[in-house]
């Protein structure tokens, strides 16, 4: 009796899920198969309407009528399924850095939704374009804690620009037209579309709007100054700045979202000021330009430092005035008058002081400027601040970044000199965060925009594999290398499935330190050397972890190994994961220690 309840219970609940399933499910008009469409065509409709060739993500119950669809549309829309919906996410980043477009992620419900958190979070941060969709229960069973129901907008409220709960197929196409809008506009940014089951399936009628979206300025509040600045406001910007005599531009992230490298060289060529970039602005200005004086903050280099400290002018230009930058804002820039470029005015005074702010577009800003300013062929003005430049020129000298070299182990330095001489500064190169991202940051020299690929803001480590494997499908003819501690990259290694599965050519390098390298920094400087919970010399082995997956592996120890290692991963076709054995004690310096100002630098 009981076996038949058993049977007869098992037999009720398949015939209700697949009631239920059939519920979703309508049939399309015979009359028009053709502009009505089911929820899950649309959705792909729509993303070919955006320019979306590429989505990373991993399927789930919620989002199989998705799934369905994409299929029909396989060489249209290439999906890439990645093994961990953080790397779909991170995978979209890269995918968005490298290009500018919009990275675009899809996820099922529940877990597959939470997964995605870490990747929008980076994202909002970094101020990266981003649609990321999740599947969501079927509406009549929302708000019953279903199987793999969460409210997974509520959850990324704090880390989305704005995001989005479907409740009908009409608004559909609407939404993701709306979505892309604000991803991109403005403050760049993650925009999140939470889509139930059912209407997926839902059967509407397809008409992709085609003009600009609804008023969004209560959305994008950064839209409400406008977009090129006031020029009143720019003239007088100019005129600071040429009647300065320690003038310096400070350049971030800003410059590449907007695409503005070109004018910035232009500007600071046409001016004669020297410029000084974050973390997040490497490549904006070539790192071998006369005019670089290379990154500031934390661990910038000696004459950055001291240049944004004793300049009377800073003309800031897509940056947020970050701590890892201003170090003790009290001793920030004493004797400089700030003029603050961003899109966002909220970010405008909300850390610094600033004295002049223009609310507008870098790229739009800095045209502007060239337009009022008298071109001069000739570059004359680069004397025009010929005792500030002696100034610099004697920091450079006296301070350069520096190691003490070995001839018996790496020095992570020493490889990131390596890899940009074989390379010649030209690879895209993806990080995770910690010491291997700011040795790279500090000796690589970055030539353009979108070539350095990094977490800023959130620091995430497990970025820069699936970052890297985005910007390598985006570009399948160029280098692309993830650059990676041995921590970070045991955090998202299982996306080396990923690139062996689609034949890329992306190359790993791991900097292995045996150790959480940072952290065990800070215990060695800061907490007396009580060395806590920082050991990694456990493995695993990264060579045969590659071999596991299908990859090449390489290693190097010794000095006398590096190049040949590095010559021949980087040559050798398909995935490439390269061991390199560094120093385990080596610090990275300049360190600029919580508290202190940018002038109070550890040198060693």
């Amino acid at each position: 009796m009981t076996a038949f309840l058993v049977f007869a219970g098992k037999c009720m609940r398949d015939f209700i899920e697949s009631h239920s399933e059939m519920r979703f499910t309508e049939e399309l008009p015979k009359e028009d198969k053709v502009r009505n469409m089911r929820g899950a065509q649309i959705l792909c409709e729509s993303l070919l309407c955006e320019g979306v060739d590429t989505i990373f993500g991993y399927p789930g119950g919620a989002v199989l009528y998705i799934y369905d669809e994409l299929k029909c549309f396989e060489g249209r829309l290439r999906h890439v399924l990645c093994r961990h919906e953080q790397g779909a996410v991170h995978m979209a980043e890269g995918y968005a850095l490298a290009t500018g477009k919009t990275g675009v992620a899809l996820a099922t419900s529940g877990p597959g939704a939470t997964n995605t958190v870490t990747g929008i979070a980076n994202a909002f941060m970094d101020s990266t374009p981003l649609v990321v969709i999740t599947g969501q229960v079927p509406r009549p069973m929302i708000g019953t804690m279903a199987f793999q129901e969460i409210d997974i907008a509520g959850i990324t409220r704090p880390c989305t620009k704005y995001n989005y709960a479907v409740t009908d197929v009409s608004e559909l196409a609407e939404i993701i037209h709306e979505a892309f809008y604000v991803a991109r506009t403005g403050r760049p940014g993650p925009v999140l579309i939470d889509i139930p089951k059912d209407v997926t399936a839902q059967v509407g009628l397809f008409e992709y709007p085609s003009d600009r979206p609804r008023d969004l300025s209560g959305v994008c509040d950064e839209l409400a100054g406008g977009m090129s600045g006031d020029e009143s406001t720019i003239v007088a910007a100019l005129e600071k700045i040429q009647r300065s005599k320690r003038p310096i531009f400070y350049v971030g992230g800003g410059v590449t979202r907007s695409s503005a490298g070109v004018e910035l060289v232009q500007l600071s060529e046409q001016l004669g000021v020297p410029v000084t970039t974050t973390l997040m602005g490497l490549g904006a200005f070539p790192a071998k330009h006369p005019n670089s004086l290379g990154m500031l903050g934390m661990h910038g280099n000696y004459t950055a430092n001291m240049a944004i400290s004793e300049a009377d002018l800073i003309f800031a230009v897509g940056v947020r005035f970050d701590d890892r930058v201003t170090g003790n804002v009290k001793t920030f820039a004493p004797e400089a008058e700030i003029i603050h470029v961003d899109v966002d005015a909220s970010s405008v005074r909300q850390n610094i002081k600033v004295h002049h702010p223009i609310t507008g577009d870098a790229r739009a800003v800095l045209v502007k400027m060239l337009e009022l300013l008298p071109h001069d062929p000739t570059n004359a003005r680069t004397t025009s601040f010929g005792d500030w430049w002696e100034r610099l020129r004697g920091w450079q000298r006296d301070f350069p970044l520096s190691y003490q070299t070995s001839d018996d182990v790496i020095k992570p330095q020493q490889l990131c000199e390596e890899l940009a001489r074989l390379t010649d500064n030209e690879a895209i190169i993806a990080t995770d965060v910690g010491q291997h991202q700011m040795w790279l940051a500090q000796y690589y020299g970055f030539r353009r925009m979108r070539q350095s690929l990094t977490s800023g803001g959130l620091g995430t480590m497990g970025f820069g594999l699936p970052a890297a494997l985005g910007a390598q499908f985006a570009f399948p003819d160029k280098q692309v290398i993830a650059f990676v501690g041995d921590g970070g990259f045991q955090m998202t290694s299982q996306e080396l499935a990923t690139a062996v599965q689609y034949r890329t050519d992306l190359k790993v390098i791991v900097m292995n330190n045996a150790s959480l390298g940072m952290v065990r920094q800070w215990q060695e400087i800061i907490y007396d050397k009580n060395y806590s919970e920082v050991d990694l010399s456990a493995g695993p082995d990264f060579v045969k972890l590659a071999e596991a997956y299908g990859a090449r592996g390489l290693r190097a120890e010794h000095p006398s190994q590096l190049e040949d290692v590095l010559r021949e991963g980087l040559g050798s076709a398909g995935v490439v994961v390269m061991d390199i054995r560094v120093a385990p004690d080596e610090c990275v310096f300049p360190m600029i220690l919580p508290g202190a100002g940018l002038k109070e630098m550890k040198l060693q």
